[in-house]
């Protein structure tokens, strides 16, 4: 069995992990994330924040509650920047750009993107094709935190991901959502983590072909601002 998590780093705070697709944050049907991390490091961890199940990559999880509760202020006040990376074989309506919108529950438990903006999901995307692999990768940087959030903001412009049936894309071995990048200051301390996705063949072709040094530190990018109405809560 592959495992649920590895170890990305270590600090007196918190730590980061990289978490496997398919493996719950919560414990619902047997130990999640949270709880499989304190049993092989051996010491209590505090949740900050959370990525869907389907969802792999980069999560911060805090060594003390007065970590977490700073942690989760940065986060609250998205002071900590992540960046995803995600995968679709459709053609999307525009290259890059803003998502824009409230969010509604819909059916099966998915979400649907609104028109309008009282307290909206805010989330701005670039992407890349290229002529020899089938798929158009995508950088994605959500400025809000919403419940799919980004699953929903591609299946909008037209390119669901990879895999993410929940969104009508067709099904593959996974779905091609994963935690890329990780920036903030704690403490006035700069700390930034970047994990090359390896789960899944359509990531393993996207790594072989060189396409990620372009994105290689994804916060030095030219990232448009955007300041959320201060009604906004996570």
């Amino acid at each position: 069995m592959a495992a649920a998590f590895t170890l990305v780093a270590q600090t007196a705070d918190f730590v980061v992990l990289n978490k496997a697709a398919g493996i719950s944050f919560h414990s619902d049907d047997g130990p999640g994330l949270v709880v499989l991390a304190q049993q092989e490091l051996g010491y209590k961890l505090y949740p900050v924040h959370r990525l869907d199940k389907v969802t792999s990559g980069l999560i911060v999880l805090a060594r003390s509650s007065a970590a977490a509760a700073q942690l989760t202020q940065l986060f609250s006040t998205h002071q900590i920047e992540k960046y995803y990376l995600a995968l679709s074989v459709a053609k999307p309506a525009k290259k890059q750009g803003w998502v824009k919108g409230d969010m509604a529950s819909a059916r099966r438990g998915a979400w649907k993107l609104l028109n309008s903006q009282h307290n909206p999901a805010v989330t701005y995307f670039i992407s890349q094709g290229f002529a020899e692999l089938p798929f158009r990768a995508f950088l994605v940087k959500p400025y809000s935190g919403k419940t799919h959030q980004i699953r929903v903001a591609l299946k909008s412009v037209g390119a669901a991901i990879a895999g993410d049936t929940l969104y009508q894309a067709a099904a593959a071995d996974r779905v091609y959502l994963h935690a890329y990048a990780l920036h903030f200051f704690l403490h006035n301390t700069e700390y930034y983590y970047v994990q090359v996705p390896t789960e899944g063949a359509l990531y393993q072709q996207l790594g072989q072909s060189g396409a990620l040094d372009n994105w290689a530190q994804p916060w030095q990018l030219n990232w448009p601002h955007y300041t959320l109405p201060k009604q906004v809560s996570e």
